[in-house]
């Protein structure tokens, strides 16, 4: 977490808040800059929330704090815009999660690369109880990534295999399949 820069100038000296009767005193004036000193972290870290509370400009540091809040996992290995971008748009992201769009958006961010969704659900609406459901019985989702380069199967596989295991809901079987393209453009 965040801790105390040595030398940090305080916004609101507490020697300038006293009478001026005060301010020739060589012991109050000491006194009241070590004060300042402790408090000005604090009155800067406060001047400053609404900054380390928007992941577009909060410190490297907090921004796996913040990640924390909105329920994702900022990997320290992501470069820091696209864990910027990640905790930015998580929220929006919640809305749609365990839907066909949401999994596309969270495999997207992931990997950079759009995927191929094939899936069993369908939905459907009757006045008629007891009306035929829509879809299989059996729910499924397969989810098809095509990459240029061998070399970045494994590693794209494993990250895939983790994001699957959270994002698709729980009764529902899924397949990663990661195959390289055959003209080697990823495409």
């Amino acid at each position: 977490m965040r801790g105390g820069l040595p030398g940090l100038p305080t916004p609101h000296p507490l020697l300038h808040q006293l009478p001026a009767v005060y301010m020739d005193q060589p012991f109050t004036e000491r006194f009241l800059s070590a004060l300042d000193e402790v408090l000005a972290p604090v009155l800067l870290t406060l001047d400053n929330l609404p900054a380390h509370l928007d992941p577009r400009t909060a410190p490297e540091d907090l921004l796996a704090w913040l990640a924390g809040w909105v329920a994702v996992e900022a990997d320290p290995e992501r470069p820091v815009d696209r864990r910027r971008a990640l905790v930015s748009g998580a929220v929006a992201r919640h809305r749609v999660r365990g839907t066909r769009h949401g999994l596309a958006a969270a495999v997207r961010m992931e990997t950079g690369i759009e995927p191929e969704i094939d899936e069993s659900g369908a939905t459907s609406w009757s006045d008629e109880p007891g009306s035929a459901l829509p879809g299989s019985a059996d729910a499924w989702v397969r989810v098809r990534l095509r990459v240029a380069d061998e070399a970045a199967v494994a590693p794209t596989r494993v990250r895939l295999e983790r994001l699957m295991a959270a994002e698709v809901p729980a009764h529902v079987a899924y397949e990663v399949d990661v195959v390289v393209a055959s003209d080697g453009t990823g495409v």
